[in-house]
């Protein structure tokens, strides 16, 4: 994957409506949305930080934006991205995640939900929030969002995530919420192959599958096997994978579009006196012939809990956010997605997320580049971030 760190977050998300009353705009929407970006790279969690960062820094934002009105409120911040439209904010990060990358072939794609546990509202009825992201593995980015639709679950919003991404030539790796035919037709349909998890949500496939592997006569052979270890603990992991699937697919005939193979990962930890053995069964679009590739893909999709979910609750402490009115929640969620695109986009600095973050606090110049992808002209001012 290539970066292109021109790509202009003006540009892209200039389209997004403005829902509010012309008569009581006082701040424009591309500065609201300015100000809370370099906000929450900074570390500003909430809207009153956020308020309180752009007063810290008003000097510097009036300079860039020509503000008129000085920094919103804090009630203005919120009151906006309650109404601003989660879809088409959505779609606008697509778009700038396409321009700001190129997949490289063979690109493994995660696909998960996560909880936004704090916009949980008992008061007025109002359920948790979940966000199910497209993660690129191998360029550590999040390339697209949705949001799941009230009183529904992640196997609706999977097929319109699929669709806001350009996924030819990669890999979709899903747990087995995502293990779905319509899902694996629609990943084959747009040019990719599939490696999904196998549970108990598909009638007797997951049995099937694991019966297999689990008899001696049709048993394959070891096709690869691995080895970690650290913290007194070793793990071995056998990956086993066959293409010989005839005897599945007259079992669940007409399913599973362009299912080649079946895998199975069993992982042996060895801790002190302690030894555990797990197995995990998959379905797959790839032929059996590379199982080293096959298990590098399996692991590879736990990358989006390590390397995003995780991130994301310890850099940007996103379990404690209490956004709860209208979209906060998944507007403030999408914002963050952009503000870690920005600082793992951003190779000048050595330093990891947090740290980068703080460094964007202390230092403007470098705050600048990280947003705009080059340093700030005093020249040009409003030209470089004036939305709309």
């Amino acid at each position: 994957m290539k970066v292109h760190p021109t790509a202009s977050i003006a540009a892209h998300f200039s389209s997004i409506t403005d829902p509010r009353i012309d008569r009581r705009k006082r701040h424009k929407l591309g500065d609201i949305f300015f100000i809370t970006l370099c906000g929450v790279i900074c570390g500003a969690d909430d809207w009153v930080s956020i308020e309180e960062f752009g007063k810290a820094k008003e000097a510097w934002f009036t300079d860039i934006l020509g503000l008129k009105n000085g920094i919103p409120s804090h009630d203005t911040f919120g009151n906006v991205f309650a109404v601003i439209d989660t879809q088409q904010f959505s779609e606008c990060f697509s778009r700038w995640v396409a321009d700001l990358t190129s997949l490289s072939e063979n690109e493994i794609i995660a696909i998960d939900g996560k909880c936004l546990r704090r916009s949980l509202d008992n008061a007025s009825g109002k359920a948790a929030i979940y966000m199910v992201s497209a993660w690129a593995t191998q360029n550590q980015l999040v390339l697209a969002q949705q949001k799941v639709d009230d009183k529904s679950n992640e196997i609706t919003a999977i097929p319109k995530l699929l669709m806001k991404l350009n996924i030819t030539g990669s890999v979709v790796t899903m747990d087995a919420m995502g293990c779905q035919t319509k899902v694996a037709k629609q990943i084959v349909d747009q040019g990719a192959d599939y490696m999904l998890s196998l549970k108990g949500n598909q009638g007797k496939l997951h049995e099937d599958v694991k019966l297999f592997f689990e008899a001696e006569n049709t048993c394959p052979a070891i096709g690869h096997e691995s080895y970690d270890g650290g913290h007194g603990r070793i793990e071995t992991r056998t990956v086993r994978a066959t293409a010989d699937i005839g005897w599945l697919k007259e079992l669940h005939p007409n399913k599973w579009e362009g299912i080649k193979s079946i895998v199975a990962v069993t992982a042996r930890r060895e801790c002190k006196d302690k030894t555990t053995e797990e197995t995990r069964y998959f379905i797959s679009s790839m032929d059996a012939s590379d199982p080293k590739r096959l298990g590098y893909i399996v692991r590879a999709h736990w990358g989006i809990e390590n390397n995003l979910h995780w991130v994301l609750d310890y850099a940007f402490n996103e379990d404690d956010q209490r956004a709860r009115t209208g979209n906060s929640a998944a507007n403030m969620a999408i914002v963050r997605h952009i503000a870690l695109n920005l600082v793992k986009t951003e190779k000048t600095a050595k330093l990891g997320v947090k740290n980068k973050r703080l460094k964007a606090g202390w230092d403007e110049s470098y705050l600048f580049k990280l947003i705009m992808g080059k340093p700030f002209d005093a020249n040009e001012k409003t030209q470089q971030t004036d939305l709309k």
